[in-house]
């Protein structure tokens, strides 16, 4: 293969040699020549090979090429850089887009250390040709090197187009958007380099720095992680991994995930840990370390996972010792490596400050008798050494002022670093705090003030506005806000525990934002009794009693370990025999006041619990014992203790002893004891149930010390209740009683969301026919509903609400283009119920009866939708969850009877009927169970299983039921079906029935029924019966316009039948009386009353009408009479119908009216005769 080569080589130089002799003067063969002996080794090739180059360059002096090669030889073969770089000048000038000229010359250029000759080369070829990309890539690392980043960016981005594969410029231009505070942009570039080359070390590093510039330390963790992967002993990514994960575990501590974020630092101080083993001399490594492991020690959550820690003191000290001491050992790991940064870098003077605080928490951790007098000067020392380098920092004058334990020097530190910045808000806030301490109130207030001005989103002046209350006249909930505002800055244990005891004062112990932060109080600083009792007294408000009863055996556990404080472990038990009584473990209760009792310390409250829970344990005569006991010490209590003492006895005496007993014993009590509302409210209560009003005068007494306007309108709603159960009959409350009350009531107090409340829950409760509608004006729906007050014992407004609307019978379409009302009082769609409960669903989805309501007033819009498909799917599918649920018996009840409709109206029979048997089998009141079983009539019905339909319409005849809509519809099944023969008029005489007990709107339903009646004979074709059966609904409800149009339509059709004008004039007034009553325009009346006045002669009313009519249809819904009456109007084109009254669109031919009512009802045999007629 050699030898042949060689031939060939030899053949090629032959001929080239050739065509030099045969053309001397041809450039190109002499460069040809010249390649040809330069690409072959040897020194003396090449001095030939520059010969020809030297011909070739003088034959052609155009050629670049020439001039390259002989750059070459002068720069590598005969060593004369000067003519070197001429010859690259050459060649560059001749062609700028010469990569290989170009950085030849660059390479000569920075050997030499020319670095502006070179930027200026790569910037006149690059200003010569846009496409000399080597001369914008040399240019643009040059620019990098200088750090000259706008401009690099620009000559990479130019650069990058003639190399979009080059990782080496991605990187940079990544580097320069980096520089530029570019972040967005320098992501793209390393990711691009990356991708080009995934062992792109320097491109993983900093691209992980930049996550963490912009917050996303999760992937600068990832980017780290897998620069550590392909180079493991890469310092700057084992710096920035530690630094990473440290900025997430911040990040899981911010967020109260604090065992997540030990776990993340534990992670970062091996990677840092690491980084000191390859970096021994690097300082910035021991600091990271230093401030891990500080972290750690401020952040390791106390775990209170076992429970013999509630029983156990020694158990739980020891668990406390094993948390301190992990803090302590961090904090002094944290302190060696510190030290070893500052024994590296002894002129950082912030190291000293970090030494400090550092010295500080492991003096927190240790036991106050083990602390040195001596250790706890040192860091006052330490940063003393700071200020020796750096007398002016203002930060360090604040550190001082904060770990120095002198007063004098405090102050003197605060005041130096004000005078060195009077800004500084920090140090006005500490100044603030150490005047509190002194008793200089004033002086405190100020500082915090003047603190908080500069920088409101400083902790410690919100603290200590809270702290201030009294002084500063702040009410209980003004001063919760701003300590709330102080814990959500700075989580500390003493502002998160302060937070508890001023949620306590303003009564928001349940909210989240209280619980969260005791929670979190209690991971570092479980040594405090009063943390674990707070926290108990937040279990206990949210009503998660044993993990309240857990926390207050903890904190009597911490409380014997610390001090045991006598009056403090007396609350804790008092706390603790509340929330068993609370948690229904009254035997545990009766225990601890018991033990209480032995010790002789068992105070009112307790007498309290211990007499309720000897109650519910059925000891009967233990709980009047200790009853008595109380009575006997109300005299020595304080008022607010006595009264509330007295309204328990009262109570209590009720429960044991009965209504008679404890009338008897206030009767005895005098009447000074009575001077307060909560008795007046436990006395008022009893007289409600005592029908001789033997407390009458009591009550009326005591009414004298009610003075806030929730006491007042707290009593109203009891003199409310007093009148439901006094002027009750033997079947019902008196309801209107109660409404009429209200209403007085309510002219005084407008505002009171109680008494709305219930004049809301009274009306829908309400049998009389207005008032369901009246009850939707009791509320504010569109506010949200976490803001409604909470009341016991009461239904929320969005509850009562959803309930309102379901009870009204009236139907109508949720397009109102297309909706004509006949219900003047008719609202739900203007009051938004269901969005309001659809927001009530979404904030509390735990909720049922959000759910149930929501589920009941979907089926009332599918209702009035005629049940849609999709909104029949949706109700599907939250009845069956609702019912995988436990509910009460009339809910569940009601859910079925939901279900069965839903599958009734889908046409799933089977389903149908097995959700009505199952709704049977709940026990619940005859009057629910009949519409289970006219559910059942329907389903039959609609198998034309007759023998079942009968069944169940006899079953439904049978049960006692007071609900006319249901009395309806089986007089309609009854009526279609044929089922009237046997059972004569017991449906009417059921209507009639249960109508006696409605005082204000019995005629409305009498009416009804009439209506019924009349349709039905309607529908029998015995038109005379109808028209007087509508006649009598008139008479009894004179302001119903449906009533008056049925009246007057069946008055025409008799006219029509019998040819009788006596019938024609009648239906005329009854339909005229229909147009003045209705509330909006009714479909077809005008129509009827224009076919009336036509049919009397009179014309010009007959046109009126007719143009009424028109109006009153949305063009695309006019029936098909409208046009054939246009047909008939202008039929005879007579003069007198030439009117200029006419409007433009009565000006058609009349053909084509009769034509278009064809074409709308093609059925009709009048449209037809018309138009032969026409023709």
């Amino acid at each position: 293969m050699g030898e042949e080569k060689d031939s060939q080589n030899d053949t090629v130089f032959k001929q080239l040699s050739e065509a030099v002799a045969n053309n001397p003067d041809d450039p190109s063969v002499q460069f040809n020549l010249g390649l040809f002996l330069w690409n072959r080794s040897g020194i003396e090739s090449k001095q030939k090979a520059a010969e020809h180059f030297v011909i070739a360059a003088k034959l052609n002096p155009q050629d670049a090429n020439a001039f390259r090669y002989l750059g070459h030889y002068y720069s590598k073969v005969s060593i004369d850089t000067q003519r070197a770089l001429k010859c690259y000048q050459r060649a560059l000038a001749l062609s700028p887009q010469d990569s290989e000229s170009g950085e030849s010359l660059c390479d000569l250029l920075d050997k030499e250390g020319k670095e502006s000759l070179e930027v200026a080369v790569c910037r006149e070829a690059s200003g010569k040709s846009p496409r000399a990309f080597w001369a914008f890539r040399r240019l643009g690392f040059l620019q990098v090197h200088q750090k000259k980043w706008s401009e690099a960016v620009q000559s990479l981005q130019q650069a990058i187009r003639g190399y979009p594969t080059s990782a080496d410029l991605w990187e940079a231009l990544g580097l320069a958007y980096q520089r530029l505070s570019m972040f967005t942009a320098a992501i793209k570039s390393y990711g691009r380099a990356i991708e080009l080359e995934d062992s792109r070390v320097f491109s993983l590093v900093e691209s992980g720095y930049v996550f963490m510039m912009i917050g996303s330390h999760r992937k600068g963790v990832e980017l780290f992680q897998q620069a550590l992967q392909i180079s493991p002993e890469n310092l700057a990514a084992h710096f920035g991994l530690g630094c990473a994960l440290l900025e997430l575990s911040k990040e899981c501590i911010s967020l109260g995930a604090f065992r997540w974020g030990a776990s993340v630092l534990e992670e970062a101080s091996k990677v840092a840990k690491a980084g000191t083993n390859l970096g021994k001399d690097i300082s910035c490594m021991w600091k990271l370390h230093g401030d891990i492991q500080l972290t750690y020690a401020k952040c390791f959550p106390w775990m209170d996972e076992n429970p013999a820690l509630q029983t156990d003191k020694n158990a739980l000290s020891a668990s406390i010792k094993s948390w301190k001491n992990t803090c302590f050992s961090a904090a002094l790991s944290a302190k060696h490596s510190y030290q070893q940064s500052l024994h590296l870098t002894p002129w950082q003077a912030n190291i000293y400050t970090d030494i400090a605080i550092t010295i500080d928490a492991i003096n927190s951790f240790k036991e106050a008798e083990k602390r040195d007098l001596i250790q706890g000067e040192l860091p006052e020392k330490m940063i003393i050494g700071g200020l020796l380098l750096e007398s002016c920092n203002n930060e360090f004058w604040v550190a001082l002022g904060c770990l120095s334990h002198h007063v004098e020097l405090k102050q003197h530190a605060f005041i130096r670093s004000l005078q060195l910045d009077v800004s500084l808000a920090a140090a006005w806030a500490y100044l603030g705090q150490l005047y509190r301490k002194q008793g200089e109130k004033t002086l405190a207030q100020q500082a915090f003030d003047r603190a908080r001005s500069i920088d409101p989103s400083l902790a410690l002046p919100w603290a200590g506005m809270s702290a201030d209350m009294s002084i500063r006249a702040l009410k209980p909930d003004e001063a919760y806000d701003c300590c709330l505002r102080a814990a959500q800055i700075l989580p500390l244990p003493e502002f998160q525990m302060g937070l508890a005891k001023l949620a306590l004062l303003s009564g928001q112990l349940s909210l989240s934002e209280v619980f969260g932060p005791i929670r979190q109080a209690l991971y570092h600083a479980p040594q405090y009794p009063e943390a674990h009792n707070l926290l108990g007294l937040v279990c206990e408000a949210r009503c998660d009693y044993l993990s309240a009863i857990a926390s207050f055996r903890l904190a009597r556990c911490a409380i014997n370990i610390s001090s045991s404080d006598a009056e403090k472990l007396l609350d804790i038990s008092i706390n603790l025999a509340r929330t068993f009584c609370k948690a229904d473990k009254a035997k545990e209760a009766v225990q601890e006041c018991e033990e209480l009792k032995k010790k002789g310390v068992l105070d009112w409250e307790g007498l309290h619990i211990y007499a309720l829970s000897s109650w519910t344990l059925g000891k009967k005569d233990q709980a009047l014992s200790v009853v008595r006991i109380l009575a006997a010490r109300v005299k020595s209590l304080e008022p607010n203790l006595a009264s509330a003492s007295i309204s328990f006895i009262c109570r209590m005496l009720y429960y044991i002893s009965g209504r008679e007993s404890v009338t008897t014993s206030i009767l005895k009590m005098p009447r000074s004891l009575f001077e307060s509302s909560k008795v007046s409210f436990v006395v008022s209560a009893i007289h409600i149930l005592d029908q001789s009003n033997q407390l009458e005068a009591v009550v009326s007494s005591s009414r004298s010390s009610l003075l806030s306007h929730d006491e007042i309108t707290g009593m109203h709603f009891l003199i409310t209740l007093s009148k439901l159960v006094k002027h009750s009959s033997k079947d019902c409350l008196g309801i209107q009683n109660g409404v009429y009350h209200l209403r007085k009531v309510l002219h005084k107090y407008p505002n009171s969301y109680l008494l709305r409340n219930l004049l809301g829950y009274l009306l829908v409760s309400s049998n009389e026919h207005k008032d369901t509608h009246l009850s939707t004006r009791c509320f504010t729906v569109r506010c949200s509903t976490a803001l409604c007050p909470k009341e016991e014992g009461l239904k929320s407004s969005p509850e009562i609400l959803g309930a309102s609307v379901v009870a009204c019978y009236t139907t109508g379409s949720s397009n109102h283009k297309y909706s004509f009302p006949t219900c003047e009082d008719q609202s739900p769609h203007q009051h938004g119920s269901l969005k309001l409960l659809q927001k009530w669903y979404h904030q509390e989805p735990w909720n049922k009866n959000a759910r149930y309501m929501l589920i009941l007033n979907y089926m009332q819009k599918a209702r009035e939708e005629r049940y849609p498909q999709h909104l029949c799917i949706g109700l599907e599918r939250l009845t069956g969850l609702a019912l995988s649920d436990e509910s009460r018996p009339y809910e569940r009840f009601q859910l079925l009877l939901c279900a069965s409709e839903t599958n009734l109206q889908r046409g799933n029979l089977i389903g149908c009927i097995n959700h009505a048997n199952n709704a049977l089998k709940i026990s619940v009141s005859d009057g629910y169970l009949f519409f289970a079983h006219l559910l059942l009539c329907r389903a039959y019905a609609a198998e034309h299983n007759r023998p079942r339909l009968l069944e169940e319409y006899t079953r439904c005849l049978n049960l006692k039921v007071d609900y006319h809509i249901g009395l309806i519809c089986l007089k309609y099944i009854e009526s279609w079906y044929g089922l009237d023969e046997t059972n004569g008029n017991i449906v009417e005489l059921k209507f009639e029935e249960c109508s006696k007990d409605i005082k204000y709107s019995w005629n409305v339903w009498m009416a009804l029924l009439k209506l019924v009646q009349g349709l039905i004979a309607v529908s029998n074709r015995d038109f005379v019966a109808a028209e007087d059966l509508f006649a009598q609904a008139c008479s009894l409800n004179h302001n119903e316009s449906c009533l008056y149009m049925c009246h007057g339509a069946i008055c025409m059709e008799l006219a029509r039948q019998q040819c009788n004008s006596d019938y024609l004039m009648l239906g005329t007034g009854s339909l005229k009386k229909a147009r003045d009553t209705c509330v909006a325009p009714l479909p077809i009346l005008q129509l009827l009353l224009a076919q009336a006045e036509a049919s009397l002669g009179y014309k010009d009313q007959w046109e009126r009408y007719l143009q009424l009519e028109w109006s009153t249809w949305p063009p695309e819904m006019r029936p098909s009479e409208i046009f054939f009456q246009m047909h008939l109007l202008l039929g005879p084109l007579d003069d007198g119908m030439q009117s200029s009254s006419r409007t433009k669109h009565h000006q058609k031919n009349p053909l084509r009216w009769i034509l278009q009512a064809i074409h709308l009802n093609p059925s009709c045999s009048r449209y037809w005769k018309a138009l032969q007629h026409c023709n």
